[in-house]
């Protein structure tokens, strides 16, 4: 455990929320911490898995669907995933296992609706004082930038996207 652990948010619409998430992640570890990384609305395998698996300091756990939710379509399927990976990350914090425990996309999920802001707040308040804690994801509410300590917002600038190119494995997952 860490002496005074801090909550992180890393959100708005540009590329590097995840990117900066997983970097911590890597750095932590590098230190002999072990981290938990709790991925939302992502149930695809992406390239940091591979990489992870190969590390026993950092654990990573999917808590999402292979398609992309749309808001309205299939909501309920959405949720029940998601409010599993809920309980899977309370379990995880208050373990105390973990010095650094990712939170990736919970935001996005709170954005979407998918989640309610109350149980994101209740599971800030309830993770042990050493325990650092990285929310990551697009639209963070007002009510979440209050109970963070350090808030990174990722702005998109120019994004090659907008030039058709599609999401590169290594790159983008």
């Amino acid at each position: 455990m860490l002496e005074k652990g801090f909550v992180h948010i890393y959100t708005g619409n540009g590329k590097g929320k995840t990117t900066a998430a997983l970097g911590l992640a890597v750095r932590a570890a590098g230190a002999g911490l072990r981290v938990f990384i709790l991925q939302f609305m992502k149930g695809m395998p992406y390239s940091e898995h591979r990489f992870f698996e190969e590390h026993d300091a950092v654990r990573i756990e999917q808590y999402g669907s292979t398609d992309f939710y749309h808001t309205g379509k299939d909501r309920d399927r959405h949720m029940t995933v998601i409010q599993e990976g809920m309980r899977r990350a309370e379990e995880v914090l208050l373990s105390g296992e973990f010095p650094l425990v990712i939170l990736d996309e919970v935001v996005t999920a709170v954005q979407m609706g998918l989640l309610d802001e109350k149980e994101v707040v209740d599971l800030i308040r309830k993770r042990p004082a050493g325990t650092e804690l990285v929310l990551t994801g697009r639209g963070a509410t007002a009510t979440l930038l209050e109970y963070a300590d350090l808030v990174t917002e990722m702005k998109e600038v120019r994004h090659y996207y907008t030039k058709g190119i599609v999401a590169r494995k290594g790159i983008e997952f």
